[in-house]
């Protein structure tokens, strides 16, 4: 079975299938809050004919409607979850205050129709024709939202059609939507969306660009659309709307260029095809539309004929006809886009058909990613400092207030927009002192101690007596003056590095690497370093595989350039040298600075996911714990693979348990005291991270606890690194280490923001912690200190952090699983950082 048929759960029937040009409905009530167009292109309908009668109001969104915030914030902060330690500092956040009349309210009723209307568009159109009763209104069909609270509970109203048949309207009141549930949020962005679409916007996905402010890179054949990401919620005192800038990257090549260079490029240029495009988002010039690619149709093309109410037509003249466009290849297949559920019921049918050469891919490739020169050409363009963002922002506010249509929308709702950002106090926590074995380096504004630490003595060390180097025959040279520099490097460290055993090969081929590293591991290595003439993933996979999982050994891989002296400067080599000299010391059990910690017997542990690139339908959850870092500096790691929820629950537990095996191994007790931190999780997750995850952990560890009769304090923080909250220090950056746990916090949960690291350009991007469950009771002055202090742990990296040292070490293993050896790596390694 091909990727397109498996996209439609088998092979698909081609014949007889109907297909219509625009609905006359299909631009009724659609207000701009879809993926896709409405009517623009021909539309492929269902196989069956056949109509169900739909049941008003129980869809997905309307129980979201009813569902209370998950309120997460732990009984032992109910009072406050304010700290009190640092500097007091004057903070702006990206927000913007809503403000509203006294009792200011929203109001919920129910619409039925008799006799009943099907098409919900058409139920819409009906409805607005009494849309002088309400103000400000929404409606999905049967839902009404309003700002009006209606005279009676239950209210009737008589529309006559045209064709002189009265259709009869009950309203029944259902109740006042609080600022507490989940169907405030909704319906304030649906407001904010709304008012937004007099901005004459391009709704991109969710968000809102401008394309007729788009910035060209020729040389890249890019396009740059500026935009807004905004979100309306209920903040510890008000209700606020975060507005983030953001950029969409739109491509100026075709998917029928993607096509040709497939037809070059792979045998099965179809698979291929498929491969890159399914999952995309594409955008249509002629109608400045974008859509979600759902499927390839190969068994049809532009020639195709779909039927009309005039007759059938195909693709080609439909275009010709429509928008006076050409279809140069007529052989060419269809790209297909579902539409989803909301536009079905709006009378819509159920693919859209594209034609590729009429289809701009959007987004960067990977390929893209990967150059450097592209990426640096559209940061120029995307990664802004604060003072010009904040501008940015309040032009944003000021384009909103000069637009008739969009303050219509907000007037009709009671609601106004404050005209500046806002502002209030955070804290700046004291730098932390790094400790070195001879020394302590005190804190800077930078929070980096890259320079202050080359003449220092490391942690920990663990001699590096009996290692191998596989290196080219032809680079010998070059590889042994890096081995000196290494070793001068680490004279002022206290960092024993033997001369290593060379291995030289003719070639870096694969073969040849998997047979001399075969060697080295028969003479019982304790780590072999590859230096390889470039940046191959095939083969950096090959030997990740084959010394993590075969092997056990830890490995430092190197690029040939990476030592090669520039100009011969020496000087930024020896800079390349300190860094591999401590990423060694760490792969082999050691550390090489420290904080002070005020706890005893604590156990951080953090854990993220990361897909397989492979198999799509596997993930792997790496896990990686601290041995009580008061006493010592040692890490525990274990990864597994899960396919769904459930088993990455159980596999969690699991590995929790080998976690607290190793501990008890290391200290003979179990730790006192479990600060777990976990990333990875979307907002949409925190309900089953709390039903599941968290449940079942608990009780795996009460478990553990209750037969050594040891209580058990345990806190679980989520961790959130996408964020689209900004924080300025007036108009610059604020220092690491600052603090905001007031005012654009949620009332409903134990939640604070850290500014943890320094950025050199553009705005630095704080991180969300979210304490959903906490036996712990560590106040929240300690709690964010110890956060804080965990982000100067990471030892690739001589600076803080965005996120805990356990949070970063759980996502670079899980990464080296997912993208390169794709199975849990050998357990001789799990106590060493084998995967910097």
């Amino acid at each position: 079975m091909s990727d397109s048929e498996r996209a439609h759960g088998g092979r698909r029937k081609r014949e007889g299938s109907n297909s219509s040009p625009e609905d006359p409905y299909s631009r009724v009530g659609n207000e701009g809050d879809s993926r896709h167009s409405s009517g623009d292109e021909p539309r492929r309908k269902r196989q069956s004919t056949a109509t169900t009668s739909l049941v008003r109001g129980t869809g997905p969104s309307k129980r979201r409607m009813l569902h209370d915030l998950i309120y997460t914030r732990p009984q032992a902060v109910k009072l406050s979850k304010k700290g009190t330690t640092g500097n007091g500092v004057p903070i702006k956040s990206n927000y913007f205050r809503l403000e509203t009349r006294p009792n200011w309210a929203i109001y919920q009723y129910r619409v039925d129709f008799s006799p009943d209307v099907e098409v919900s568009n058409i139920r819409k159109a009906i409805l607005r024709g009494h849309k002088n009763m309400f103000d400000g209104f929404l409606f999905d069909g049967t839902m009404l939202l309003t700002s009006k609270r209606l005279r009676e509970d239950i209210t009737q109203l008589t529309t006559q059609r045209t064709d002189g048949s009265n259709v009869i309207l009950t309203i029944k009141f259902i109740g006042q939507v609080s600022m507490t549930q989940q169907g405030s949020l909704q319906v304030l962005n649906l407001i904010m969306r709304k008012s937004m679409e007099g901005l004459k916007l391009q709704l991109v996905g969710r968000n809102f660009f401008d394309a007729v402010a788009k910035i060209s890179i020729r040389d890249y054949r890019l396009e740059l659309w500026p935009g807004y990401v905004t979100s309306i919620r209920q903040h510890e005192y008000d209700i606020l709307l975060c507005t983030e800038i953001s950029s969409k990257v739109m491509r100026m090549e075709t998917l029928y260029d993607i096509l040709q260079e497939c037809l070059k490029n792979y045998r099965d240029h179809k698979e291929a095809f498929n491969k890159i495009v399914i999952g995309s988002t594409v955008l249509t010039d002629y109608s400045n539309k974008t859509y979600r690619v759902d499927d390839v149709d190969w068994d049809q093309s532009p020639a195709s004929v779909f039927k009309t109410k005039d007759g059938d037509v195909s693709y080609a003249e439909y275009y010709q006809k429509r928008y006076q466009i050409r279809i140069r290849d007529i052989r060419q297949p269809l790209i297909l886009s579902r539409s989803k559920d909301k536009q079905k019921r709006g009378g819509q049918a159920d693919l859209i058909a594209l034609i590729p050469e009429l289809c701009r891919a959007t987004g960067l490739t990977e390929d893209m990613r990967s150059n450097f020169r592209l990426m640096k050409a559209v940061a120029e363009h995307t990664r802004i400092g604060p003072a010009q963002r904040i501008r940015r922002l309040l032009d944003f506010n000021q384009r909103l207030k000069r637009t008739p249509e969009a303050m219509e929308v907000l007037k009709e709702w009671n609601m106004t927009l404050a005209p500046d950002l806002i502002e209030f106090t955070g804290r700046e926590l004291p730098s932390e002192r790094i400790v070195c074995n001879d020394r302590e380096i005190p804190g800077n504004a930078d929070a980096d101690w890259t320079r202050d630490f080359r003449n220092c003595l490391l942690y920990t060390v663990v001699p590096l007596t009996n290692w191998h180097l596989i290196g080219l025959k032809r680079n010998y040279r070059e590889s042994n003056d890096f081995i000196r520099c290494l070793q001068d490097a680490v004279k002022n460290m206290g960092f024993t590095i033997n001369s290593p055993r060379m291995h030289l090969i003719d070639n870096d081929r694969n073969d040849e690497i998997m047979r001399a590293i075969e060697t080295c591991a028969r003479q019982d290595t304790q780590l072999i370093m590859l230096i390889v003439g470039n940046n191959n993933g095939a083969r950096y996979s090959a030997i990740k595989k084959k010394c993590c999982v075969d092997r056990a050994i830890p490995t430092q891989v190197i690029i040939q350039k990476t030592i090669t002296p520039k100009d011969g400067n020496m000087r930024g080599l020896m800079s390349v040298a300190t860094k591999v000299a401590i990423q060694l010391n760490c792969k082999l059990g050691a550390a090489p600075w420290f904080v002070k910690l005020p706890l005893s017997g604590l156990m951080t542990v953090g854990f993220d996911v990361c897909h397989d690139t492979k198999n799509k339908s596997m993930s792997y959850g790496a896990l990686v714990a601290s041995m009580d870092l008061r006493t010592s500096c040692k890490y525990f790691s274990t990864v597994s693979a899960h396919q769904n929820g459930e088993e990455l629950s159980n596999e969690l537990a699991l590995n929790m348990t080998k976690a607290l095996k190793e501990y008890r191994a290391e200290h003979n007790t179990l730790p006192s005291k479990i600060l777990f931190f976990r990333d990875g999780v979307g907002e949409g997750q925190i309900h089953y991270v709390i039903e599941h995850e968290i449940e079942n952990l608990r009780k795996v560890l009460e478990k553990h606890y209750e037969s050594v009769g040891q209580e058990l304090r345990f806190a679980f923080i989520v961790v959130n690194k996408r964020l689209n909250t900004r924080i300025f220090r007036a108009d610059r950056n604020p220092a690491p280490g600052t603090i905001v746990d007031d005012v654009i916090t949620l009332p409903e949960r134990y939640d604070f923001f850290l500014v943890s690291q320094s950025v050199r350009q553009g705005t630095v991007s704080p991180t969300s912690y979210n304490v959903i469950y906490d036996s712990l009771q560590l106040p929240p002055d300690k709690m964010q200190i110890l956060t804080y202090k965990m982000c100067h742990l990471y030892y690739n990296w001589s600076g803080t952090t965005r996120v805990p040292a356990v949070c970063q070490y759980a996502h670079k293993l899980a990464f080296l699983v997912g993208q390169h050896i794709h199975q849990s790596p050998h357990q001789s390694l799990q106590k060493q950082l084998y995967f910097l």
